[in-house]
This record gives structure tokens, sequence and C-alpha cells, in this order.
């Protein structure tokens, strides 16, 4: 049950961006382009940095959404819960691995992020852009895990979630959400 009572029962994020489009508007055409626009990462890969973010930061509301995208984008069902127990026998590819590392260490202790892990992340092959990516996609994680637990939303039944990714993949972030922008 939401924390503000004018949402009702089985409120989430849509409609806290339904009452402030001009907040949300502009946040669901970032989310857009960080999610499915160019990239050296492919979008299951960024549905599984967001998802996997916030779950290493505890948001089960989050982990539960993006993970069910990351599976409508072809990502093998598990692989969140895998990269959660153990990054290094997690099934992904290994060139993800540090990038991995990377993202839970930006989640959940930020100041304790170094060189030696951006390093790392350019020695597996990723670029500045792709860097990018993954603290932009972690941020998005932090910033939608306030905005879930502030408003003490539950997470959507799986069932629910399966429908949202999939609507997700097809319409993406800002179709999505248009019908909570005012016109301009």
């Amino acid at each position: 049950m939401p924390f503000i009572k004018s949402l009702p029962e089985n409120a989430g994020p849509p409609a806290v961006f339904k009452q402030y489009p001009d907040i949300y508007g502009p946040y669901s055409e970032m989310s857009q382009a960080l999610m499915n626009g160019p990239s050296p990462l492919s979008n299951g890969e960024r549905e599984v940095i967001l998802a996997f973010a916030a779950g290493a930061m505890g948001c089960d509301f989050v982990l539960t959404g993006h993970s069910e995208a990351a599976y409508a984008w072809g990502v093998e069902r598990g692989t969140l819960d895998r990269l959660l127990e153990d990054i290094d026998s997690a099934p992904i590819d290994d060139k993800l691995k540090p990038l991995m590392h990377y993202v839970r260490k930006l989640a959940v202790d930020p100041n304790a992020v170094t060189q030696a892990d951006v390093d790392a992340v350019f020695a597996a092959g990723w670029d500045e852009h792709a860097l990018h990516d993954a603290i932009a996609i972690t941020g998005r994680a932090a910033f939608m895990h306030r905005l879930v637990a502030g408003h003490g939303f539950n997470p959507l039944d799986p069932e629910v979630s399966k429908s949202h990714a999939a609507k997700r993949v097809e319409h993406g972030y800002v179709n999505i959400y248009s019908a909570f922008r005012k016109p301009r």
C-alpha cells in the first residue's frame, strides 16, 4: 500500500509519472535514449545492468520489473538470480563480468570505486561509451529505488511484470508512458 493515500493501492511509478508529467516526460525520454538508443551494450545487457544494480541495492520492485524486461530481450531466465549470487559463475559472457563487478560496487558503495575498477572494465574490451552507459543505468536504478521506496510501492506480481516487460520491449520507454505527458 503506498504511503501517499491519494494513490491507488496497486500504484507504481506510472501513477507518479501521470501526476507530474512535466518532470517524468523528460525522464521517460532519457530512459528511452539510455535503454534503447545507440550503445555498445545490447538492450538485454542494459536491462540486466538495471535489474542487477537494483537487486544489489535491495530494490525488489525494480529488480522484478527489469529482470522480466531482460528476459523479454532474450536473456536466459534466472540469470539475474545467478548474478546476484555470484557474478563470476553467472551464465553471462566473460566480457560482462568486470562490468558487472563495477556496477555492483557503484550501486552498493559508490565512493569505493577506483581507477582499478575502471581499468578492469577497459581491459575486458569495453570503451568509454559502454562505461558511461553502465554508470548512467546504475544511477537510473538508484533513482527508481528511491522513488519506489519513498512512495511505498510494493513489487508487481510476476505475471504483471512480464506483461509490462513485453510492452516495454515493443513500445520502448517513451511510448509506454506517453499517455502521462501533457501536450506541449
